[in-house]
């Protein structure tokens, strides 16, 4: 069986700020709560190779795995994928973004699939990313709409 989760928000921003911020990869510890650090390990056209590290878990753990992410910003659309999966058989990302009359619509979507040995199965982790997406989720619109009207 594999794992499904779609989160989305709107966020009161012209979508090239969201557009930028949100694939300003290095900034991303500032966005998102949960990354200790984003170390960009190469750039290729739209194509971009990074390193992502978390926080310490409840339990010390740190996790961190390489993902490479690939935008389109005529179409708006962002697509990533782990490269080293850890525990995950494997898990794809698209970040969807669409401007309407109150902001910009940034909408998450992730497939993926638990490896058998992994600490826990599909259904924990579809969970997990409904629980915390819509966190994070509004973590980045509260900073984007602040940074829109420092502008």
């Amino acid at each position: 069986m594999a794992g499904h989760t779609e989160n989305e928000i709107t966020i009161a921003a012209p979508v090239d700020l969201v557009w930028d911020m949100t694939n300003d990869l290095e900034r991303w510890p500032e966005l998102f709560s949960e990354y200790a650090s984003c170390e960009v390990l190469s750039r290729d056209g739209d194509t971009v190779t990074f390193r992502l590290t978390m926080h310490p878990d409840e339990n010390g753990k740190v996790w961190s795995w390489v993902s490479e992410r690939v935008a389109d910003r005529e179409k708006l659309i962002v697509r990533a994928r782990r490269i080293e999966t850890g525990p995950f058989a494997y898990m794809n990302i698209v970040w969807e973004y669409e401007e309407t009359p109150d902001g910009t619509r940034m909408h998450w979507t992730q497939d993926f699939e638990m490896k058998p040995d992994a600490p826990v199965d599909d259904a924990w982790m579809t969970e997990n990313i409904n629980r915390n997406s819509p966190i994070q989720m509004a973590l980045i619109r509260d900073r984007v709409e602040a940074a829109c009207t420092t502008h």
